[in-house]
């Protein structure tokens, strides 16, 4: 986002510049001409720059050159202000940033400058005296602020945006947390603290007028501000002085901070996890917020924790990984609590690659805990009738129990303990259409070790399932069997179908079915 503020700034001054030249070239082409094709009665020696410098006091150029650098000065304040205004009553803290801005507050100091000069050069001039080289000074100020008008009108329209704004307040949320996490003295730290928080509410409001207005952009780039602020705050987590994870008073106050008791506040600053258990309250409150009127931020909220997640993975903070499942979990209750069951099934999507990640980083025991929340998330939702969720949880368990075997994870055995128990009595029993979604999971399973030759796992598979009834297996082996194709006959943010499986786990379906007991189907079509 720096260099985009450089090309800003960059583009402003060529712009300024291109019309600097432009406005030079045009007079002064066309002042030449004049000199030369219509010559002045009276003749003169020195060119046309010595005849343009030759001031005459008697004229009134000096006092027009006070009105137009204050008329210009009037035209910007008032129209840059009736813009802010405007900006400030959707998004607050928008007055504050546009003042510290740095060229907002080079180009109103030039204008005044500007127009402070000119009126002492009105005073300063006289019937037989005109201070040239002020003169000319001040005419070329005028010329500068009159060719910076537009330009700046640009830049004030692009700073108000709400991308831009956005990026602003993350920006100034790290700086603010990146200074108050080096400071010692315990006021100065505090007041990093308030300021940090303050900012951060800035974003989740910002998401909250963009659900309300049906804004999905604006709201996504909200969200995503939260996350790029938290994964930049984890990484100078470990620069930070231990004053900074004292909970100020200020923040004691905070609405998100003032009902927790007092051990649960302790807890946060023993764990060093109150700044990402506020992003991430905040994210909680903005998914509640649009989970039952912009499903596309409950996605978006999924993902970023994810990858909120997947950065403490790399810092190995394993209280920021266990913070993360427990809004990944409260995300899971609402929307079940929801009976939604669409955004369920995209955040289990995320849930089950966050997991994945876990495994691939090393984090073994962080995924076997994923493991099991999915699992009690999967068997809520048969409870609640959600036979869908508890379904796409068995083949997410199954999908990383075969990624925990590729890895050679040491809590393999325990995922697959974990995925076999997902439908044991009195769980999924009794329930036809649940039951028919673990199984096939559980024998996807099976055929992906038997086609890597490791027949004692899928041994302990075809053990589980031996009280099955034969009609019941060989619907699954029928069903499974006429899957050939990994694309679903819809768009899904999965993309891959359930049930397929690759050809030479697909052949391995045979020899599992064949312990069972279960012959094909000849010539049977699709189930």
């Amino acid at each position: 986002m720096t260099n985009r503020f450089s090309e800003t700034y960059q583009r402003f001054a060529l712009q300024a510049a291109v019309l600097a030249w432009g406005a030079l070239v045009v007079f002064w082409a066309f002042y030449i001409a004049d000199y030369y094709l219509l010559p002045s009665e009276v003749p003169e020696s020195g060119g046309p720059l010595a005849r343009y410098f030759s001031f005459d006091p008697s004229t009134d150029s000096i006092s027009t050159l006070v009105g137009v650098n204050a008329a210009v000065f009037g035209i910007v304040i008032t129209v840059v202000s009736i813009i802010v205004q405007l900006s400030a009553e959707r998004y607050t803290g928008v007055a504050r940033m546009f003042l510290r801005d740095r060229l907002n507050i080079y180009v109103a100091a030039y204008y005044v400058v500007t127009c402070v000069a000119s009126v002492w050069l009105s005073a300063a001039s006289h019937s037989d005296y005109v201070p040239r080289i002020t003169l000319l000074v001040l005419l070329c100020m005028t010329m500068g602020g009159l060719i910076i008008t537009m330009p700046y009108f640009g830049y004030v329209f692009w700073f108000l945006e709400p991308r831009t704004l956005i990026a602003h307040i993350r920006q100034d949320a790290i700086k603010r947390a990146e200074d108050g996490a080096k400071e010692d003295d315990q006021g100065k730290c505090f007041e990093a603290q308030a300021k940090t928080l303050f900012a951060l509410e800035e974003l989740t409001d910002i998401a909250n007028n963009s659900i309300s207005g049906k804004d999905k952009i604006i709201a996504s780039a909200a969200v995503d501000a939260l996350k790029d602020f938290a994964i930049d705050y984890v990484k100078l987590k470990p620069q930070a002085s231990k004053t900074w994870y004292s909970i100020g008073p200020e923040i004691r106050q905070n609405p998100d901070f003032v009902a927790m008791d007092a051990e649960s506040l302790h807890d946060l600053e023993l764990r060093r996890t109150w700044i990402e258990w506020k992003v991430m309250r905040q994210y909680l409150s903005i998914y509640n917020e649009a989970l039952g009127s912009m499903r596309d931020i409950t996605y978006v909220i999924a993902i970023d924790t994810r990858y909120i997640g997947e950065a403490a993975a790399d810092a190995d903070d394993q209280e920021l990984i266990g913070l993360v499942y427990r809004f990944m979990n409260s995300y899971l209750r609402s929307t079940l609590n929801a009976r939604d069951v669409r955004t369920a099934y995209n955040v289990l999507n995320q849930y089950r690659k966050l997991v994945e990640s876990m495994l691939q980083k090393g984090q073994h025991k962080a995924a076997l805990e994923g493991v099991r929340h999915m699992k009690y998330y999967g068997l809520i939702g048969f409870e609640m009738d959600l036979s869908f969720i508890t379904e796409t949880v068995a083949y997410d368990s199954s999908a990383l129990a075969q990624i925990a075997n590729e890895v050679a994870s040491p809590v393999e055995r325990d995922i697959l303990a974990e995925f076999l128990e997902l439908d044991r009595p009195p769980f999924v029993r009794g329930q036809e259409k649940a039951l028919m979604g673990v199984r096939k999971a559980q024998v996807k399973l099976a055929a992906f070790y038997i086609s890597t030759n490791q027949l004692d796992r899928a041994r302990a598979i075809a053990d589980d399932m031996h009280d099955e009834p034969q009609e019941r297996l060989s619907k699954i082996r029928r069903q499974l069997e006429n899957v050939e194709s990994k694309d679903f006959w819809e768009i899904i943010d999965r993309g891959r179908n359930f049930e397929y499986m690759p050809p030479a786990q697909r052949e391995s379906l045979a020899t599992f079915f064949g312990w069972l007991g279960t012959q094909a189907d000849v010539g049977a079509g699709p189930a």
